[in-house]
């Protein structure tokens, strides 16, 4: 723990702010200060140049040609597979479907996995503090079946309650699914134990890892889930890309979600036989400079490491907290032990879009709203938070500057 907590003396964050062209711009003549990563990570010039680099050089379609372009692309598209697969210490790169991001990989989950063992009665479970990607595809496949969804409470440190969890582990459940990070709160989820849980029983365990990956190492296998999702574009990499790892089994269970091209072995009017997973749910032609991108942000972040990344952020928290309780009138949402750089936040007597809006105007980029978490608004009784969330980019002096803008446009507002 003291090895962990010098690190942030000799972390240079400077060096590492020079490398995203995006933080040197001004906004509305000030500079910029970037507090929306939870929302969407800014990009190294590495993956900038990584998606421009494919386009100029190496342009075709993966795995349709045997010329020497086609080959470039499917080594770059496979090679963002295989990278991905130990950035999460899978047990192997067939494990891993490359998807749009965490909303299609949690539909793939939904309508490949789970509708086709749903029946009248069963029950999926997961969490109130959930995104909506982790909801809604759920709710979907119950209306679908006669199932039904069971959300597990929280605690107003913003705590999943675990026995309360366990509790709705029911025999009828078939699979439930919990945020790894919160990404209104923080809050960090026991994966282990809730896994753990889960396989005593029987029932797979889905995780979305899309505000987990960005700030800690994650090991499938150690966690103990069945599914795993992750997005690209929150974890440096661009738009459009991400991944769902599942375990071989139940892959290799799980029929095709989406048909067309790329993902068959052969195809005739009496009938079409699929290809192995992971190809068997890759239909179409794939974001592939996207995934040229991806691979350039994983090299980025093992440049670094993430030992130094996690000390720094959390000392970012702990600062970038305690600056913003001397606000007067402020309430913080999510106080849980465990926790990354995700700051919720109110402040008595004004709306949270009109806050961001002026502190837009002095520069600082935070997000306002209800974050896609509609039943995690309503658990504490509001209908909309300021959120600032913090990376390994952002430093003391950017919260600095943010709680100087954010006193004054209190005083605007009072």
């Amino acid at each position: 723990m003291n090895a962990q907590a010098q690190l942030p003396t000799v972390f240079d964050v400077q060096r590492i702010r020079a490398d995203f062209p995006l933080l040197a711009r001004t906004v509305h003549d000030k500079p910029l200060i970037y507090f929306d990563n939870a929302n969407t990570s800014q990009k190294p010039l590495s993956v900038i140049e990584a998606v421009d680099e494919h386009y100029r050089l190496h342009n075709a379609n993966v795995s349709r040609a045997v010329h020497q372009l086609g080959e470039e692309a499917t080594a770059a598209y496979e090679g963002a597979r295989e990278k991905l697969a130990r950035f999460i210490n899978a047990t192997s790169r067939n494990e891993l479907v490359l998807t749009s991001g965490t909303t299609q990989a949690a539909n793939l989950v939904a309508y490949s996995y789970a509708l086709p063992k749903l029946q009248p009665g069963d029950a999926i479970v997961t969490t109130v503090m959930e995104h909506h990607a982790n909801i809604v595809p759920w709710q979907i496949i119950a209306q679908r079946s006669g199932a039904t969804v069971k959300a597990a409470p929280i605690d107003q440190r913003g705590e999943l309650i675990v026995e309360e969890f366990v509790k709705l582990l029911t025999p009828e459940v078939k699979l439930a699914c919990v945020a790894h990070v919160s990404n209104v709160l923080g809050t960090v989820n026991p994966i282990r134990e809730l896994a753990r849980e889960c396989r005593k029983r029987g029932i797979p365990l889905l995780v979305d890892g899309s505000q987990a990956v960005p700030h800690r190492p994650v090991d499938v296998q150690a966690l103990g889930c069945d599914f795993y999702m992750l997005t690209g574009h929150k974890m440096l990499a661009p738009t459009g890309t991400g991944a769902l790892w599942a375990r071989k089994e139940l892959l290799q269970a799980m029929p095709p979600f989406f048909g067309g091209g790329e993902m068959i072995r052969e195809v005739s009017f009496d009938g079409t036989t699929f290809a192995e997973p992971p190809h068997r749910f890759e239909a179409g032609t794939p974001n592939i400079a996207g995934f040229a991108g991806l691979s350039a942000a994983i090299d980025y972040y093992d440049s670094i490491g993430f030992e130094a990344i996690h000390a720094w952020e959390q000392q970012l928290l702990a600062y970038a907290t305690d600056r913003l309780r001397e606000v007067p009138g402020l309430r913080l949402f999510g106080e849980a032990k465990e926790k990354e750089p995700v700051i919720s936040f109110l402040i008595e007597g004004a709306q949270a879009t009109d806050m961001a809006t002026l502190l837009d105007l002095q520069g600082v980029a935070v997000r306002s709203g209800h974050h896609c978490a509609h039943p995690l608004m309503k658990f504490y009784g509001v209908p909309a938070t300021l959120r600032a969330s913090l990376a390994f980019y952002n430093t003391r002096e950017e919260v600095d500057a943010f709680i100087t803008a954010l006193l004054k446009v209190r005083t605007l507002l009072m």
